[in-house]
């Protein structure tokens, strides 16, 4: 299957260009104008932009839905195709299709998820060396993976080979954590997700593996939980865990007492946010696709957050449609939610949603073909081809898709509805029930035009709960369904809609809104008379005050006459919200027990699962956590998060650190003599206009030391743009001299060697360098290094410039939930910043910042 895709205009557009219009675009909604120039618009490995406004990207995802319609009857046109994307208003690709789509410049692919795992189970090293291989393929595409670890054998199990005992499972929950950490993806980290059986005999290791700082910093981690666990827990009774899991012929088996590995459970959640819970049994019992497992579609883990369980080589692309935009005169007692048109385009939304599966297999081809071209030998080329081919099977036989929504928590107060009252959990179960039934109807029919999905059997399918949900809610449904098959073995998820969310500057997903007004400042000239000043800082410096209003909660501001340019007290805004319908209904506002009920009664009618996270205060109890997880497997919720504020800042510690010192600052340093060798990663960067590059080694997957030189130049330090990690070498020079060198391997896999690295490092920069480096060796933790880099007293702008890409080039490697101190944030100025995939994320306003 040939790509048709177009060639773009050769036109291009600076940063700065698309900027200005695209801010121009969103109304001066700088996050979001950032984020679509930042991840989705059009470039290539050179930085050139080709888009200008997101106009321009929905033009370029437009003619390619279009060109898959013209292939089957009854196709929709551009226009209407690009009518139903515009402006993210009704029906929003996210994520990989949004920037894949269309994109002659990355051979990749549109999945957003993925999961692997080895037939059969295998738990050979040669298995769990390909699941690795596997993971770092599909990472360097873009997507996210998980793979469950409930088939490794067992701490102290006999195993042939020099170590006749297995370590377990908790060295390859790191391997794999490191393995992610070491694909980049055009500035954002690969995301990876762990799970693990609860009758899995090393279930307690696992779930206390992250709890060391430093420990399996690439991955999410959940842990699958069986009924009879959940049971034993209610009930105080006993828990026999398996190896392999589940046999009635166990190799290795042991009796625990299940509330004790529970609390433990709910203490490092608590503690640390981690592990999330998957509740297994429910996941299998209500899957569709797990009918067909017999064929290979039976589910072993979930993408990174948790939303698509998937089988083995399976894949997932998501799609949103924005709720709000279907509340017709919203925020006044005239509103109301048109249904017709939100069917419609459901509909809509699932026949694009298919058709994205045929440019997803148009990508797999290209994939595959430069996989072939590639001068590697086919020994080294198997294991990404056959992958690629797992992949494209798996597309090709059950055509799965994921839509989902975003805006539920602005839908909901347009409507004047308060978010997890009653009658908002009704009218939400309504709007998905809906979505269930449309999109399985469009997908009925879809398969009366296109044809089923290959493997589809209704007598397969006949007993699934999911299944006959749809048959007590819609015989007509159901009776067209066993006529003319399905055209998906899958259809729905509710995914985290965090970017996306931005662009349709609603809530997210499911989610309510964070907050629905907050305060942000500007520094003024204190000599200019017509300036005010309303905070003056601790240095001196003068800031005026100004409020920023949630979108939403602006339009229900201007639909109910009440000023958005005055500059409101603090008690005046508290007045303003209290008479709002976003009163009482923030994330931190809502009773946690009816949020955890409600995604239960949504889950009812969402084929694969719900990503949602539950918001908790910093002074509640272990025990409430325990009840809310409880509530959710009662309520038939397939996986719960619980994120207790503040609960992952200074909350990790090293094995060896007593109870006593865990304030103290004292410093555990690196070894005092520097290796010869050190493992590498390399960062690019801008310091005025110019492109740098960062060097910085490692020691145990730590940073040791950064260096930093012009890129790119005849006079600077010439590397393949694609090389993203070497060896640093320290080598004498013949007067007896230290002098650095870098290593890499070139595509043939043969050493390349630069010699005299260190006299291409800028000495404008060398002092400064060596400061942070030497910090760094004496085991600064990686926060405070780059604390310390934001406060270096340089002059110039250029200089600033450097120290922002020093620092980006360091936060990649600070633990997701640590926290930033002396910043604050751009967008509201608060203080509680933390790290979250090396960027800064504000825990008030939830805006994020990278580099």
């Amino acid at each position: 299957m040939p790509t048709q895709t177009k060639a773009p205009a050769s036109k291009t557009f600076t940063q700065d260009e698309a900027f200005k219009a695209s801010l121009d675009y969103f109304k001066g909604d700088d996050l979001a104008a950032r984020v679509w120039v930042n991840k989705y618009a059009l470039k290539d490995s050179d930085g050139n932009l080709y888009e200008k406004t997101p106009d321009d990207m929905h033009r370029r995802i437009a003619a390619e839905i279009a060109r898959i319609e013209s292939r089957y009857p009854n196709p929709m046109s551009e226009q209407e195709v690009f009518d139903l994307i515009k402006d993210f208003k009704y029906i929003v690709p996210q994520g990989s299709p949004m920037a894949g789509i269309g994109n002659p410049y990355q051979v990749g692919s549109l999945s957003n998820c993925f999961v692997i795992g080895n037939s059969g189970e295998s738990d050979s090293y040669g298995g769990i060396m390909k699941i690795d291989q596997e993971q770092v393929q599909l990472m360097k595409r873009r997507g996210g993976v998980g793979h469950d670890l409930s088939h490794i054998r067992p701490k102290g199990s006999a195993v042939k080979n020099s170590a006749l005992t297995s370590t377990g499972l908790v060295p390859f929950m790191e391997r794999y954590s490191n393995s992610t950490r070491e694909v980049a993806q055009d500035g954002r980290r690969g995301a990876l997700m762990l799970s693990v059986s609860i009758n899995h005999p090393d279930a307690e290791d696992f779930i206390d593996a992250k709890m060391e700082q430093g420990k399996v910093t690439g991955a999410n981690v959940s842990v699958r939980i069986d009924d009879g666990f959940m049971r034993a827990v209610r009930d105080k009774k006993n828990y026999t865990q398996k190896y392999p899991i589940f046999s009635p012929n166990p190799v290795n088996q042991k009796e625990i007492e299940a509330e004790k590995l529970w609390k433990k459970i709910v203490h490092n959640a608590w503690k640390s946010a981690e592990p999330g819970i998957l509740f297994w049994d429910t996941i299998a019992r209500e899957s569709v696709p797990d009918c067909y497992a017999d064929l290979g579609y039976k589910t072993v883990s979930t993408n990174p957050c948790g939303e698509i369980p998937l089988c083995p080589y399976d894949s997932c692309r998501l799609l949103a449609i924005n709720l709000f935009s279907y509340v017709e005169n919203p925020f006044t007692d005239k509103a109301t939610f048109n249904f017709d048109l939100f069917k419609k385009h459901i509909a809509r939304a699932q026949r694009i949603m298919d058709d994205i599966i045929d440019l997803e297999l148009e990508k797999v081809d290209a994939i595959l073909a430069k996989i072939d071209a590639d001068p590697e030998s086919e020994e080294v080329k198997q294991v990404e081809r056959n992958l690629w081919l797992n992949i494209k099977k798996k597309a090709e036989e059950g055509r799965r898709t994921g839509i989902g929504i975003t805006a539920e928590g602005d839908m909901l107060a347009a409507l004047g509805v308060k978010y997890g009252s009653e009658k908002g959990i009704d009218f939400s179960v309504e709007i998905h029930k809906t979505i269930a039934i449309e999109a399985y109807r469009a997908s009925v029919y879809a398969a009366k035009e296109r044809g089923a999905f290959p493997i589809f059997d209704s007598e397969r399918e006949k007993d699934n709960p999911f299944i006959q949900r749809l048959k007590k809610a819609d015989e007509k449904l159901y009776y067209d369904m066993l006529e003319y098959g399905r055209r998906n073995i899958a259809l729905l998820t509710i995914a985290p809609t965090g970017t996306t969310s931005l662009m349709t500057q609603t809530t997210s997903g499911i989610e309510p809104v964070f907050l629905p007004v907050y305060k942000r400042r500007r520094k003024v000239n204190p000599n200019d008379k017509e300036a005010r000043v309303d905070f003056v800082d601790e240095v001196g410096d003068s800031w005026e005050e100004y409020v920023v209003f949630h979108h939403r909660f602006k339009e229900w501001m201007q639909a109910n006459g009440i000023a958005t340019d005055k500059n409101y007290s603090q008690e005046e805004l508290n007045a303003i919200v209290a008479k709002s319908p976003y009163f009482e209904a923030t994330s931190n506002d809502v009773d946690w027990l009816n949020k955890v009920r409600m995604q239960g009664a949504v889950q009812k009618w969402v084929d694969h699962s719900i990503s949602v996270t539950i918001n908790l205060p910093n002074d509640v109890d272990e025990e409430l956590v325990g009840k809310l997880y409880l509530e959710a497997w009662e309520a038939g919720c397939k996986g719960v998060t619980v994120y207790r504020d503040g609960s992952r800042s200074g909350v990790l510690i090293s094995n060896d650190e007593k109870k006593e010192e865990e304030e103290s600052d004292t410093l555990t340093p690196f070894p005092t003599k520097r290796p010869q060798v050190l493992e590498a990663d390399i960062v690019r960067f801008q310091n005025n206009k110019e492109k740098w590059i960062a060097f910085i080694g490692l020691i145990g997957g730590k940073p040791y030391e950064i260096f930093t030189g012009i890129a790119d130049d005849e006079d600077g330090i010439l590397i393949p743009r694609w090389v993203e990690g070497g060896l640093i070498i320290k080598n004498r020079n013949e007067d007896g001299s230290s002098r650095y060198d870098f290593q890499y391997k070139n595509k043939r896999g043969y050493k390349t060697t630069i010699e005299g690295l260190s006299h291409k490092f800028d000495p404008e920069y060398w002092n400064y360098a060596k400061l942070i480096s030497t910090t760094l060796r004496y085991g600064m933790p990686i926060e405070k290094a780059v604390e310390l880099t934001n406060s270096l007293q340089l002059d110039s702008a250029s200089i600033n410039t450097w120290k922002n890409g020093v620092a980006r080039a360091l936060k990649r490697y600070v633990a997701d939930g640590t926290e930033a101190r002396k910043q604050k944030c751009d967008n509201c100025n608060s203080s509680q910043l933390i790290y979250q995939e090396g960027c800064l994320t504000c825990k008030d306003c939830g805006s994020s910042k990278c580099g």
